[in-house]
């Protein structure tokens, strides 16, 4: 994918960042072009290892506020992954984190979207319900501050409570839609009424909890044994950049673009026999819509600064007024 926040380098560029910060140069083998906002390479280190070296957006580069040091993030979230014991959850390896890039390892697999349309449907079902399970997990971890929002300093934006917070990210994108003169198609005022409307829900979450935000198939790898596509498993998620602290309610916004995520779904039945609880009540329901709400609103306010053609913008926008209908409609 095209975006204007891509930074590239050259091989030597790129021997030259991993051997002044590791000590270890690298090949570049060929860039990942499937990311929308980072820059990606597989190289291969002077170790013989191969690894996944992910740049951030350059220095000056126009951003959104909740994007400003979420490279740090993706990073914290690899260490906290690697520290859960029992099954934890399937990911890359850090290998290094520096100024502006990290390094990982390069999962077995392929990513769930490109193999969608081989697999049958029991297989459908049986990696549905390990997803379910590997969210589980991802939600028992804590922040160690106690606090909701965004974890990287830099976008300001957590609070020690969950209305406090979701409202100030809703209010944060809503300043980078007047910034890029982004026509949502629906007054700000009103998002911010809908917000505040749905506060009774938000303040049922009392407990934060690590929320990826970006578990569409695309950041799901599997692995398909040769012959027989009845019997994958998930090999490792990815892209942790977008992660907060949060409420679990919310994973389900992008897992939904997998499939099914219903009360009566696959994907919760293994996320309630790993040790998960949702539960569906209105107030739940109501929690979700609004985080259905927050992904259409990021959708269309970030083709401004990444500079996305007409085409992806007007889906966007689409996306986003099912997600305000669906919310009014619960009035």
């Amino acid at each position: 994918m095209q975006s204007l926040t891509k930074r590239r380098l050259s091989a030597a560029e790129l021997d030259v960042l991993m051997r002044g910060s590791t000590g270890l140069g690298c090949r570049l083998e060929t860039e990942l072009t499937d990311g929308w906002f980072n820059t990606a390479y597989r190289v291969r280190l002077d170790d013989g290892r191969a690894a996944v070296v992910k740049l951030a957006p350059p220095a000056d580069a126009p951003v959104l506020r909740y994007e400003r040091g979420i490279m740090a993030t993706e990073a914290m979230v690899y260490r906290r992954l690697a520290s859960l014991s029992g099954y934890g959850v399937p990911t890359p390896a850090l290998l290094h984190a520096g100024d502006g890039f990290l390094a990982v390892s390069v999962l077995e697999g392929t990513p769930w979207d490109k193999v969608a349309d081989r697999l049958p449907s029991m297989a459908r079902t049986v990696l549905r319900r390990e997803l379910g399970a590997i969210t589980a997990r991802l939600h028992t971890l804590a922040p160690e501050d106690g606090r909701f929002g965004y974890p990287a300093a830099e976008s300001a934006l957590s609070a020690p409570d969950w209305r406090s917070a979701f409202t100030a990210m809703v209010d944060a994108l809503l300043d980078d839609a007047e910034r890029w003169q982004s026509a949502l198609g629906v007054p700000p005022d009103d998002i911010r009424t809908m917000v505040a409307e749905g506060g009774y829900a938000l303040d049922e979450v009392t407990e934060p909890r690590l929320i990826h935000f970006d578990l569409w198939p695309g950041n799901i790898f599997v692995h398909v044994p040769a012959g027989d596509a009845s019997d994958p498993w998930i090999t490792g998620i990815i892209d942790h950049e977008r992660a907060f602290w949060g409420d679990p309610a919310a994973e389900l916004v992008s897992l939904a673009f997998g499939g099914e995520a219903g009360p009566d779904s696959d994907l919760v039945a293994g996320y309630v026999q790993a040790g998960g609880r949702l539960d569906f009540t209105p107030a739940f329901r109501h929690r979700l819509a609004l985080y259905g709400l927050y992904l259409g609103l990021l959708l269309v306010v970030e083709c401004g600064p990444r500079g996305y053609g007409a085409d992806h913008l007007a889906s966007c926008r689409r996306t986003l007024n099912e997600r305000v209908a669906e919310l009014r409609a619960l009035g």
